[in-house]
């Protein structure tokens, strides 16, 4: 595990309908409507950015309210500024598995492209199936809103990335069909087979 290493889920376009087009060209962004290069803006904080930004958004989005103005900047500033690189982003696909890779670069502008606000990614070959998600960060990880950060699930998502499974029991005891009943039905009784935990693998 990478000592401070963030957690993010980010959702490609409404409804991860870019999720394909990220994954293949290595990259994760968003838009929200404002068109220029942010590069010359990204001060490192936050609410520097939304003063700066907040307008142009409403000017863009005319339907919105300041609020989610406010929102929609703060997410665009954590694409951009807030994930350092070696960071790493979760995308849904929107079949129930999120892509997986790391930020390995800074901000770029694409003008005219899709998301064109934009962070390099290496996504990994192994992404995590929402199924095998714990209800908590399940819930998380479905959280309203392009950004989330994840970062607290950090020892379950390592876990999940890593493939390990949960602890096991096994025996040498072909005679029992069960270890989990043998074990729980015969508490200290383990002569005649060598009852064990292990990871299974």
């Amino acid at each position: 595990m990478t000592p401070n290493r963030s957690y993010y889920r980010i959702m490609a376009g409404a409804k991860s309908c870019y999720a394909q087009e990220c994954f293949e060209m290595g990259f994760i962004g968003g838009y929200w409507g404002i068109q220029q290069d942010l590069k010359a803006d990204l001060s490192d904080n936050w609410r520097d950015f939304n003063t700066r930004f907040i307008p142009v958004f409403l000017q863009a989005n005319p339907d919105k309210t300041k609020i989610a103005a406010g929102l929609a900047c703060g997410m665009l500033h954590t694409i951009c500024k807030g994930m350092k690189i070696g960071d790493i982003v979760l995308c849904p696909n929107g079949s129930g598995q999120y892509y997986v890779g790391e930020v390995v670069s800074d901000y770029f502008y694409v003008e005219g492209n899709l998301l064109p606000h934009r962070r390099k990614i290496k996504w990994f070959e192994r992404g995590i199936n929402r199924d095998e998600m714990s209800p908590s960060l399940k819930n998380s990880a479905g959280s309203i809103g392009t950004v989330s950060n994840i970062t607290k699930y950090v020892d379950e998502l390592e876990r999940l990335l890593s493939g390990a499974q949960p602890a096991a029991l096994s025996h040498s005891d072909e005679t029992v069909e069960d270890p989990s009943v043998f074990a729980l039905e015969r508490p200290g009784r383990v002569s005649g087979g060598q009852l064990a935990i292990h990871a299974a693998g």
